[in-house]
């Protein structure tokens, strides 16, 4: 699968993908929603990719649905058709969650809108000084419950953060977004790419088998009772258990080495 409305590359199993719009900022359009969602279930059975960057081309990460291509469009839609549209942009959220592998958002600038609940979904975000972010949909009339952020914000930034940025809509910078742990780090410009490759590169050689069962058990967790959680991680630990980086971990360790997962 070759993606045509976005960039794609792979080496020593990291996947690249680059949202390549950007004289708009990298707006989504209908064909990039759909195209890019379609594409996180592809990468979750591509066997040879084994982490995901996601980062813009040019001064921004993601401005959000183009409201020339998009938003114009949408008011010639009955109720059907709007629920059609969301729905694919939630599906694209659905594909980010839904897939095992670990998800890293390179955030090279604005961050917005749908862009802000990409790099939201994502496992990992790095931004640099310029990567101010907001979730703006109260901003163009809409409810901030959009994409999934109302259920992911609050889990990330607690509930009364959470309802300010999606009440108010207003952006707060890079490192304010660090300060409330809405970002994992933030960088120079210069050293974004390289800080997110290193990062990459020490998730591809970790235990595969094990992260994905950590990305899974965190999906799942959002939504158990202490018991139910205790007990499916038990369940979980014990299938790692029988997988064989359990032994090489071992066995690297009694022969003082690397260890050298599948």
């Amino acid at each position: 699968m070759e993606p045509k409305s976005f960039l794609y590359e792979e080496k020593d199993g990291i996947g690249t993908i680059t949202l390549n719009r950007p004289e708009r900022y990298n707006a989504l359009t209908f064909e990039v929603y759909a195209e890019l969602g379609a594409f996180f279930k592809h990468l979750n059975e591509r066997e040879s990719c084994r982490v995901v960057i996601i980062t813009g081309a040019g001064k921004a990460f993601c401005s959000g649905g183009d409201v020339e291509d998009i938003i114009g469009e949408l008011f010639s839609r009955d109720m059907k058709g709007l629920l059609d549209f969301t729905r694919m942009t939630v599906d694209l959220i659905r594909g980010i969650r839904g897939c095992r592998k670990p998800i890293v958002a390179a955030l090279n600038g604005t961050v917005c809108g749908a862009g802000a609940a990409i790099a939201l979904a994502s496992d990992f975000r790095i931004g640099n000084d310029y990567a101010k972010c907001a979730f703006l949909f109260t901003k163009v009339g809409l409810s901030g419950a959009d994409m999934g952020a109302c259920y992911l914000l609050p889990r990330v930034v607690g509930l009364t953060k959470a309802t300010e940025l999606l009440m108010l809509g207003d952006f707060i910078d890079a490192h304010e977004a660090l300060d409330i742990g809405l970002y994992n780090e933030v960088v120079e410009p210069e050293k974004l790419m390289p800080r997110v490759h290193e990062l990459a590169a020490q998730l591809s050689k970790g235990p595969q088998f094990g992260l994905m069962m950590t990305k899974e058990m965190l999906n799942k967790a959002m939504s158990f009772d202490l018991e139910t959680a205790l007990e499916a991680e038990a369940q979980a630990q014990a299938i790692c258990m029988q997988h064989p980086d359990f032994r090489e971990s071992y066995n690297a360790w009694t022969e003082k080495r690397e260890p050298k997962f599948q």
